[in-house]
């Protein structure tokens, strides 16, 4: 069976995806990282061995990224990390830069070295380097068809294959890209981790002898996002990709919120698992936020239905409404993400369950009666529920809306 592997932004995320179906988890410290968070409950050089710690006692594993474009000042910090990784020993180093990989090789000699997808790695050859190089799984390049992925597996058998499956795309090559670092005065360098995401702004057309003359470049009244693409949506196909015995299916997304990253889990899982369809999967991922779904160069062909012109942020087929945190006898408190009113009819999801609700109390924490529950508040609710099922995994049920239907 494929690996599973989902992103986790924070520990909290970390623990959400291992409970709805991850078998392993790829993690950035924030130094060597191409998403840079550096707020929250982040994974960060002082608790990345609890995190390996946790991944192992649930039997999962647990991979950090090294894949920057790496400067002198930051192979200097690289040095300063030895010592953390080889205490944290996770299973595997993700890297793509020369420098970063001959010191890993030099220095740490029991840790597995994944080749980061920011290598572009398109071919047979390029992944016989890599094994040859002490690699032990390459990330394949987001711009290979089916056919071309079944001829490198063919070809190469002696070493892992990871490829991505779902979750955002980016408009440069293999995200390869200096929009960012432009647009930005080079303060959000986007192959260091700082992408300010210049393809999803909304774009207008000047010629240079008319200035203040904006023209659209579609019209229409939501702008142009001539450089934003659809989301990445394989799950049709994991199947047939799993007979070809790829090793591992990945998730983007590091900075998307924990509804997305457990919501995700569950729709690949249960379709890899065989518990739900590939049509079922597809309406689940229709529920998390995505700018539209594309399979990009995976059928050979990606043209302009492969962009979202019209929209730059994802759009959920419903939106995340809060996190049970507790349960004291019938009521369950609530991290609220979104407003909820009494009487509201939503969806109840948890790793293995999902069922209708009806919110019939809502109790602030002096115990007084609400008729809503507003973003961030913790409240005490009472559900109504014609299946309890969803109550043997109430410690990591999430709420939502109804939401679209088959």
């Amino acid at each position: 069976m494929s690996e599973l592997l989902l992103p986790a932004g924070s520990m909290e995320k970390m623990r959400y995806a291992y409970h709805w179906g991850a078998d392993a988890v790829y993690l950035g410290l924030a130094d060597f990282s191409l998403r840079t968070l550096r707020k929250g409950d982040i994974i960060t050089a002082e608790n990345l061995k609890s995190a390996v710690e946790l991944a192992h006692k649930l039997n999962k594993k647990i991979y950090v990224t090294f894949n920057i474009f790496a400067y002198d000042d930051d192979i200097k910090k690289m040095y300063d990390h030895i010592d953390i990784i080889k205490d944290s020993n996770p299973d595997a180093l993700i890297i793509s830069d020369f420098g970063i990989y001959n010191i890993i090789k030099k220095e740490i000699k029991n840790i597995d070295i994944h080749i980061s997808t920011q290598t572009n790695i398109l071919n047979s050859e390029a992944v016989k380097f890599w094994r040859d190089m002490g690699a032990s799984r390459v990330i394949l390049a987001r711009e290979l068809s089916f056919e071309q992925i079944k001829e490198i597996r063919k070809n190469v058998q002696d070493i892992e294959i990871e490829m991505f499956i779902h979750g955002a795309q980016c408009m440069s090559y293999s995200g390869r890209c200096l929009l960012s670092d432009y647009m930005t005065g080079y303060e959000r360098k986007a192959n260091q981790g700082g992408c300010a995401q210049p393809c999803r702004w909304s774009y207008k057309l000047l010629e240079e002898t008319r200035p203040n003359e904006y023209f659209e470049i579609v019209q229409d009244d939501k702008g142009s996002h001539i450089l934003s693409t659809k989301d990445l949506c394989l799950v049709d196909y994991v199947k047939k990709l799993s007979e070809l015995n790829i090793d591992s299916f990945k998730i983007e997304g590091r900075t998307k919120s924990l509804y997305y990253v457990s919501a995700t889990a569950k729709a690949y899982r249960m379709v890899l698992d065989g518990k739900i369809s590939e049509k079922e999967g597809y309406y689940e991922l229709l529920k998390v936020g995505n700018r539209g779904y594309t399979t990009g160069f995976f059928l050979g062909k990606n043209d302009e239905t492969s962009y979202s012109y019209d929209i730059s942020k994802g759009l959920a087929g419903a939106d995340f409404l809060g996190i049970v945190q507790d349960v004291c006898e019938n009521l369950y408190k609530v991290l609220i993400k979104n407003k909820i009113n009494i009487n509201d009819e939503i969806e109840i999801i948890t790793p293995n369950f999902s069922t209708l609700a009806k919110v019939t109390k809502i109790l602030n924490p002096k115990r007084e009666t609400n008729e809503v529950a507003n973003t961030n508040d913790e409240v005490l609710i009472e559900f109504e529920t014609k299946d309890k099922s969803w109550e043997k995994e109430w410690d990591y049920a999430l709420l939502r809306t109804v939401g679209i239907k088959k």
